[in-house]
């Protein structure tokens, strides 16, 4: 079974667009299909970015934190791992999920981020549609 890393704005958009990849995504996960590895970094980041007032329109507060302690509850929970000390991405924010992804040995990073994308040559990291794609192979 893959195992995976899922960057914020994958885990958010499954929730704000219920018929896009990342939302097939989560129904793979739940399902068996790989298994979900994450942080109490990534956790807090995803609590953060769905408290903002933007977040609103597409769902409630309540919704947003029940949301998070499903995502805690399906995922494998790994302690933040020490920063590498030699970035590979050119986004600070992000380095925390490319170190995440090397400490739990994932075979995927799945983001919608270019410049994670950009890291293709050193590290998996595939669009959701993508890894969906190979969950379905």
């Amino acid at each position: 079974m893959p195992r995976a890393v899922l960057d914020t704005n994958v885990l958010v958009s499954a929730l704000i667009s219920p018929g896009g990849p990342s939302a097939a995504l989560l129904l793979e996960l739940r399902a068996g299909a790989f298994e979900l590895v994450a942080s109490p970094t990534l956790l807090a980041e995803l609590r953060e970015v769905l408290g903002r007032e933007k977040f609103r329109r597409y769902v409630a507060e309540a919704e947003a934190v029940a949301y998070v302690d499903l995502i805690r509850r399906e995922a494998t929970i790994l302690d933040d791992p020490a920063p590498s000390g030699r970035p590979l991405s050119v986004d600070p924010d992000d380095e925390y999920l490319v170190d995440l992804a090397r400490a739990a040995a994932a075979d995927v990073l799945v983001s919608g981020d270019a410049h994670l994308l950009d890291l293709r040559d050193r590290l998996p990291v595939m669009t959701p549609a993508q890894f969906l794609a190979t969950l379905g192979d």
